[in-house]
């Protein structure tokens, strides 16, 4: 509240003497009284104007402050005290209209800072323990009760409870949290009671990464902002040359001064700061973390989007989905082989086979005897003095063998990563494991579209036959399949020599070399990922695939905003010069127009601040 004060007090004052000034006037007919009382709110009005000019001169930069000065002071030395307080008390009221609604742009990180709790309930010594937030130690047990903010990012040890994690991932629905669930500082506790053993305390939790690169993201300078700087160190100047020249040649000291006035850049200065910190501020709140206005920026313009397959277009969860016996071989007796020999191995494919022999009640033992991996090809193991080879038909059959081929062939058409199991260098069956596509892949790739995405690919280091049927299922004509990360790098590399403006999508820090060399990298599901939060040029909170085709959208918007925001702001300084050169125009009048011009382009900034959803 002090600072609201403090900022209305100048022009509340101002504009309470050129009141008076007027009902004196009123009253008295021409009394001094009312002359004074209106060089008076010029002086009160003016003085914060004029020492803001001097420091900006001391810093050797010449802005607006300067010319509403210079304007003000030539006023009053020409005796028109009405238009010197005018411009100076209009100046004033929009400066603090200016600070009053870029202050609620940057809502979206005050509301963040707000959520970070203050205190903390923790077990020590068997007791319930309230202290402050700040200070609870990793390790901890937190106890969060029905209705409270979770303090701590950690993992639920006990309980359940509904959580509202609006905050971090921007999703109203709340998500589930049971035993070995993750949860996060900031986020609400709706239902239920559970303990919690803290793992990110204070600076370390998401929230806190989340509100550090908001703000860095807020303060970063996209190149246009960057132009506009440097166009109004030069235009300043020159507008102070051009009211000196016309003051010179028409010997009109009035017409020179309001140029002065009119010529302020101020809605051109801020035309697109406002409309950055809006745009960051409202992908903030809907769990878009995007690193600074370069990359916002740079986002409106991508028009070709690389989406790694793994874990973006697919679940990331393999499963086991058929199981192909050859000859006598029962399906049970293929899966429970192989069952046997993946219990060795380390590789994602081999956890949902061992997981679904078990399922089915199969023996798998501990592990086999002796394990060999083939990289790219599948595992040879010994299990009971057998030989065990599961992996690609040329690993496990050995010479060409036609059945494991067509079964192979098969399997990858549906879309599973076929894996032919051989007992003894026999072929005796295959499985197929697949990665689940999302349900929500296919109107992704539409999404996309619909934002002006005009290509779209599929990268994937799965087989060919796989990434094909993958990609026909979501509508994406261009599937890379066999890529290594290396390789995906050169595929980013050659769309970019076509002109291209690339987005790399990928999972938290998969694929870290093309979202690197993307011009736009964006990794899905970085909650809880400082890695992701830190690095990553978009960072989405949630591994909603909406989340793509808004963030892009979003930095659309935004640009359009920018451009219209500049545009207005330069009409509007050209129909004042107008104005002025041809008549009409008075230094109070340009003033105001000018001082609206910047509230339209604040108020056109703040359209970004609307959900987009």
């Amino acid at each position: 509240m002090i600072t609201v004060h403090r900022r209305w007090a100048v022009p509340a004052v101002a504009g309470a003497l050129i009141a008076a000034s007027w009902v004196v006037d009123a009253a008295a007919g021409g009394h001094p009284a009312g002359r004074w009382l209106m060089l008076a709110a010029a002086v009160v009005a003016g003085v914060p104007v004029a020492r803001s000019a001097v420091r900006a001169v001391r810093l050797r930069t010449v802005g607006i402050d300067l010319l509403v000065t210079v304007a003000a002071a030539g006023a009053v030395a020409i005796g028109n005290y009405w238009e010197a307080a005018a411009v100076t008390t209009l100046f004033a009221i929009g400066h603090a209209l200016e600070d009053a609604t870029l202050a609620r742009t940057r809502s979206a990180l005050a509301e963040l800072v707000a959520l970070a709790p203050d205190v903390a309930t923790v077990v020590r010594d068997g007791t319930q323990v309230t202290v402050p937030a700040r200070e609870v130690a990793v390790g901890e047990t937190v106890v969060v009760k029905h209705g409270a903010r979770v303090p701590v990012d950690g993992v639920v040890l006990t309980g359940r409870a509904a959580v509202d994690e609006a905050a971090i991932t921007g999703e109203s629905i709340p998500a589930e949290k049971a035993e070995g669930s993750t949860v996060f500082a900031g986020t609400v506790a709706v239902d239920g009671f559970v303990t919690v053993r803290a793992a990110g305390v204070g600076a370390d939790t998401t929230l806190a990464r989340i509100v550090h690169r908001v703000e860095e993201a807020q303060d970063a300078k996209a190149r246009t902002q960057q132009f506009m700087e440097r166009f109004s160190r030069w235009y300043t100047p020159g507008i102070i040359v051009l009211a000196l020249v016309m003051g010179i040649a028409t010997r009109d000291l009035e017409l020179a001064l309001t140029l002065l006035v009119i010529g302020c850049p101020g809605a051109l200065v801020i035309s697109v700061p406002v409309a950055l910190v809006a745009g960051i501020g409202r992908a903030a709140r809907d769990g878009i973390l995007i690193k600074g206005g370069e990359f916002l920026e740079t986002a409106a313009r991508v028009d070709t989007v690389a989406l790694d397959k793994t874990g973006t277009l697919t679940t990331g969860r393999p499963e086991l989905t058929d199981v192909v016996a050859r000859g006598d071989w029962s399906p049970d007796e293929v899966l429970g082989w192989a069952a046997r020999a993946e219990a060795g191995s380390e590789h994602p494919l081999a956890r949902p086979v061992v997981a679904a022999a078990l399922a089915r009640g199969l023996a798998v033992g501990a592990v086999p005897d002796d394990v060999r991996a083939v990289p790219g090809r599948g595992i040879v193991a010994t299990v009971d003095g057998r030989e065990v080879v599961v992996g690609t038909p040329e690993l496990a059959a050995g010479a060409k063998d036609q059945w494991a081929e067509q079964a192979s062939a098969r399997l990858a058409e549906e879309g599973r990563t076929p894996l032919v199991v051989a007992l003894d260098s026999a072929v005796i069956g295959a499985i197929g494991v697949a990665d689940g596509i999302r349900p929500e892949a296919a109107a992704l790739v539409a999404a996309l579209r619909g934002v002006g995405v005009s290509r779209v690919l599929m990268l994937t280091g799965d087989q060919a036959r796989v990434a094909s049927a993958v990609a026909g299922r979501v509508g994406i004509a261009d599937a890379r399949a066999g890529l290594l990360p290396e390789e995906k790098l050169d595929v980013v590399r050659a769309l970019q020599a076509e002109g291209r403006v690339v987005a790399m999508v990928g999972d938290g820090v998969n694929d870290a070399p093309a979202l690197a060399l993307a011009d736009v990298g964006i990794a899905m599901g970085a909650a809880g990922s400082a890695v992701a939060v830190e690095t990553a040029d978009i960072a989405l909170m949630t591994s909603r695939l909406d989340r793509i085709p808004q963030a892009i959208g979003l930095a659309k918007r935004t640009a359009r905003v920018m451009r219209q925001n500049i545009a207005i702001a330069l009409v509007t300084v050209a129909l004042l010069l107008a104005g002025v050169l041809v008549g009409g125009v008075t230094m109070a009048i340009g003033m105001l127009v000018h001082e609206a011009s910047v509230l339209v382009v604040i108020a056109n900034g703040m359209r970004l601040l609307r959900p987009t959803r």
